[in-house]
């Protein structure tokens, strides 16, 4: 089945199936994959702008899929301390590195480099699966330099 629609995040309406992609999947306007229910799927979007986990999509034969984050390696770091933790976010964001940030705690995908860097500042390192959804950037809701 051929997507060319994205309907927004619609917790109400009813789907056939999920796409589950990881955040690498979630970030191309082409890609070609296989729903929950076992259909190939394949995917012509604009580029540019990433999936969201729980977006909507119609296919053309009038198929409503939504999209699921697949769990993948992560690593996750910790820290008490907002100061410490709030450096840490600053230099990965200085090294334009895809980040998920929560309430005291940020995801990246593994990187021994920077997983020492976050040690050498305190946090606390842990590997893990889960779904990642970095934060989409400053210019992503229709801002444009010109």
């Amino acid at each position: 089945m051929d997507i060319y629609e994205r309907l927004g995040v619609d917790s109400e309406q009813i789907t056939e199936a999920e796409v589950v992609l990881t955040q690498e999947q979630r970030d191309k306007g082409r890609l070609r994959t296989t729903a929950s229910n076992g259909r190939e799927v394949r995917i012509f979007l604009e580029r540019g702008k990433p999936l969201q986990v729980g977006e909507l999509l119609l296919s053309q034969c009038g198929t409503y899929l939504r999209v699921a984050g697949a769990e993948e390696p992560v690593t996750t770091a910790r820290c008490d301390d907002w100061f410490i933790f709030s450096r840490a976010c600053y230099h990965l964001g200085n090294r334009h590195v895809k980040l998920q940030i929560g309430d005291r705690w940020l995801r990246i995908p593994p990187d021994h480099v920077l997983e020492e860097m976050l040690v050498m500042m305190g946090l606390t390192l842990t590997h893990e699966m889960a779904v990642f959804v970095p934060e989409s950037g400053a210019y992503t809701h229709g801002h444009h330099h010109h």
